[in-house]
């Protein structure tokens, strides 16, 4: 937010109430004469006319009521009636006042004079009442003001003399006070093609230090919107900041632009835009600087750097751009990050290897070239008491690199199981979630390795209690998945007999009633294997789990998917070895749903409906 504008030169108490006594001698009402006499007298020792008390003063008076009637552009006196309005705004109290005295109307008019003192004053007085005041932001809404300054900034934006900028700065500060905060407002100031505009005054006026940072304000208020994005987008904004982040030297000017550069960022557009027009290579040379440096300035540098690295990595064609196939330059420096000792360096680099995990060519060759063993030592300098942020980026980084199929098998004779099992102790959700989603990815279609780690009954036991961590959905998720998974990739009674004592039936049961068809299916596949395997062993946990009631639910819910209803009647069948199971298929009239599902869309879901019709009325 632009702050309450300062005056161009400290008006001192006497200057201001002599002002305001010459313009009500002015006035033919004498009455109003002598008010002004009284108020110059009564305040004459105080230091200016933004004090509290003098601004109390002159609240009390009336003065501002008569003020709006001194507003006029012929006026000789309105530059200072613009003037002392600002300085009194600078009041919080004072604002309203001013919206309540109707000075709103006639200062928006006087943005459309050609006097620079006059609008200088008045784009003042506006954006002074405008500060952190939503009747005073009503107010010029109402009135039209914000156009009349947007038109301003294009018409004056091309002009470099010093008296110009300084006005351009004024009208960028009004329209911050404006909209700051205000989505709505925002939104009226991006249609209005504000943003093409501020760019181009970035541009033009780069050399000017008051207008580049009131520039770095407006895109840091209108950078949050997603419409802004859209636009700034389609402007050379990327070229411009970069550009001038080039040339900063202050950590406070750099922090600047970093606020700006994180919202524009999330946008992948401009994330290529950033990536071409150099910010890698200041980021990198950022990171250089200060990562041996123990000033808090420069470790807060070090960290906005790195994150904002991380960021542009975030979009498909800017990752791309800086893998360069694994040969780029900025991609090895990135895996020098990884065996730093700085931790965040740390998980900036094993975020920025997730990030670059995004697609299997990138992930084949970072597996071949060795960068799973520095994760694995990345991961082991964090075991006990370690950063949190870094095990869960570590583990994301292996989570995404095991997705290939050719990667697993190398990736579970590297160690990786092993490696990620040290952490089942861990406590956090976040780490949890990572951990659960690694092993799931490791043992699709991997038989041997899925059975080795169902058979780890500590692991199962971790997983059963993981499962009823209702406070963190996405860990209850993950839990169920690899419970299923183990069942589904193994086919092991050994890993089923392990998972039935360690209470595991009843999670699976219940993951085939959620809400996601893939877990629902993925729930039903396991629990059809049990049925098949090890139906006895299961037995009195599927009866306690009431799963011939869900499945009934399931065959007779309109809205199940086809695969979903083709399962639970394959199921259903497998359960009929059961004396138990089979006789509560028959008292929940299955036969009936059954028919019904004959004559479904899918042939497939109709084909397992009559083979699942002669089983029931043959076993009836």
């Amino acid at each position: 937010m632009w702050k309450p504008c300062p005056s161009p030169s400290p008006l001192r108490s006497q200057d201001v109430f002599y002002s305001i006594y010459v313009i009500y001698a002015l006035h033919s009402n004498e009455s109003i004469k002598r008010k002004a006499i009284k108020i110059r007298l009564d305040t004459v020792y105080l230091n200016n006319v933004s004090d509290t008390e003098t601004s109390e003063k002159i609240q009390k008076s009336g003065i501002l009521q008569v003020f709006a009637s001194l507003l006029t552009p012929q006026s000789s006196c309105t530059a200072k009636v613009a003037n002392i309005i600002a300085e009194v705004a600078k009041n919080e109290f004072m604002r309203n006042s001013c919206v309540d005295a109707g000075l709103i109307p006639p200062l928006v008019q006087l943005l459309n004079c050609k006097d620079q003192e006059v609008l200088l004053q008045t784009g003042r007085a506006l954006g002074n009442i405008c500060y952190d005041s939503h009747e005073g932001r009503s107010a010029v809404d109402h009135a039209g003001g914000a156009q009349i300054v947007v038109d301003h900034l294009r018409s004056l934006c091309s002009k470099t003399d010093p008296a110009n900028e300084k006005l351009l700065t004024v009208f960028c500060g009004m329209l911050m006070n404006y909209s700051n905060e205000n989505d709505t407002l925002q939104s009226q100031l991006i249609n209005m093609g504000v943003i093409p505009t501020l760019v181009k005054l970035l541009g033009i006026h780069c050399q000017n230090a008051a207008l580049t940072e009131m520039c770095l304000v407006a895109f840091g208020n209108l950078a949050e919107l997603e419409s802004s994005k859209e636009q700034f987008a389609y402007t050379n904004i990327a070229e411009e900041i970069v550009k001038l982040f080039k040339k900063q030297i202050e950590h406070d000017k750099k922090e600047m632009i970093f606020e700006v550069l994180a919202p524009l960022a999330e946008n992948d557009i401009i994330k290529l835009q950033l990536v071409e027009a150099g910010l890698v290579e200041c980021l990198l040379e950022i990171v250089q600087k200060t990562v041996d440096s123990d000033k808090e300035d420069d470790i807060a540098e070090l960290k906005t750097a790195s994150d904002l690295m991380v960021l542009l990595l975030l979009g498909d064609e800017s990752m791309q751009k800086l893998f360069e196939g694994g040969k780029g330059s900025v991609f090895q420096r990135v895996l020098s990050w990884i065996p730093s000792n700085n931790h965040q360096l740390q998980l900036a680099g094993a975020l920025a290897i997730a990030n670059f995990a995004r697609n299997d060519g990138n992930c084949i060759h970072m597996v071949d070239n060795g960068i799973v063993q520095k994760l694995m030592d990345l991961l082991d300098r964090h075991v006990e008491d370690g950063n949190v942020t870094v095990q869960h980026a570590a583990l994301s980084a292996l989570r995404n690199l095991a997705i290939p199929v050719v990667n697993k098998a190398k990736m579970l004779s590297a160690g990786v199981a092993e490696a990620v099992l040290k952490f089942l102790k861990s406590e956090m959700p976040p780490v949890q979630f990572k951990l659960l989603g690694t092993l799931r990815m490791l043992i699709d279609a991997q038989a041997e390795a899925a059975e080795q780690l169902g058979k780890n009954v500590k692991l199962v036991e971790r997983l059963v209690e993981w499962c009823e961590a209702k406070d963190h959905a996405g860990v209850m998720g993950e839990s169920n998945r690899l419970l299923s998974a183990l069942i589904r990739h193994s086919k092991s009674k050994d890993v089923i007999r392990t998972i039935v004592q360690s209470g595991g039936i009843k999670h699976l049961a219940t993951m085939a009633t959620s809400e996601h068809v893939i877990m629902q299916n993925e729930a039903l596949v396991a629990l059809a294997l049990i049925a098949a395997l090890e139906l006895v062993t299961a037995e009195k946990d599927l009866e306690n789990a009431k799963l011939v009631q869900i499945l009934h639910r399931l065959l007779s819910d309109e809205r199940s998917a086809p695969e979903i209803k083709y399962n639970s009647m394959v199921l259903i069948c497998a359960l009929m070895g059961s004396e138990p199971l089979h006789k509560e298929v028959q008292n929940l009239a299955f036969l009936e749903v059954v028919s019904k599902l004959r004559s479904h869309e899918n042939k497939t879901v109709a084909q397992q409906a009559s083979l699942t019709e002669q089983r029931l009325a043959v076993e009836s």
